[in-house]
């Protein structure tokens, strides 16, 4: 029946306009000066923290920190994220350099140790390990807020025995693409 199949063929034209990809849903207009600007003209930026890990530190160094975060966190009087980003680990560059000093070693003892080096960097690469990247972003207007608010993050943080720096564009891109 020719009319059913033109009405099928119609349909799927309709289904296919309508489909929506990703980039769709995803506000961003773009990334620029370290920061996500939205369709809305909002702009998404903040830090990236440095991890630490306090656990290694004796229980009165631990306390004092998390003390401080609580305080810091408590401080904040703007919606904020806390995000953990994985990036993978490059150690290509390492593991040619152990290569190069096992050729240019020779002493066996040395040699055996640089190879057993280099078989447990080729374990971590073949494991996929990760580097995991945290962020504290927030979304604002105006660029005078933003570099309040970014200088009080920064410093606050600090202040907690943590290093922060502010986002850079391709910070922002592999929070994006996590």
């Amino acid at each position: 029946d020719g009319k059913d199949g033109l009405f099928m063929k119609n349909s799927n034209k309709k289904s296919k306009a309508s489909k929506k990809f990703t980039e769709d849903w995803v506000p961003v207009q773009g990334i620029n000066n370290g920061m996500i600007i939205l369709d809305t003209k909002e702009k998404v930026c903040g830090v990236k923290i440095q991890p630490r890990n306090i656990f290694i530190l004796d229980q009165d160094q631990q306390f004092s920190i998390l003390s401080a975060l609580r305080n810091f966190y408590d401080m904040i009087d703007f919606e904020f994220w806390i995000i953990c980003a994985d990036r993978p680990v490059d150690i290509s560059l390492y593991v040619s350099q152990l290569q190069l000093l096992y050729n240019q070693t020779q002493s066996q003892v040395i040699r055996k140790l640089i190879l057993q080096d280099i078989k447990k960097a080729n374990m971590f690469t073949s494991n996929n390990v990760v580097d995991a990247e945290y962020y504290l972003l927030f979304k604002e207007k105006d660029d005078e807020i933003i570099q309040k608010r970014l200088r009080l993050i920064i410093n606050s943080l600090t202040n907690c025995g943590l290093n922060s720096s502010q986002t850079t564009n391709d910070d922002l891109r592999i929070v994006l693409d996590n």
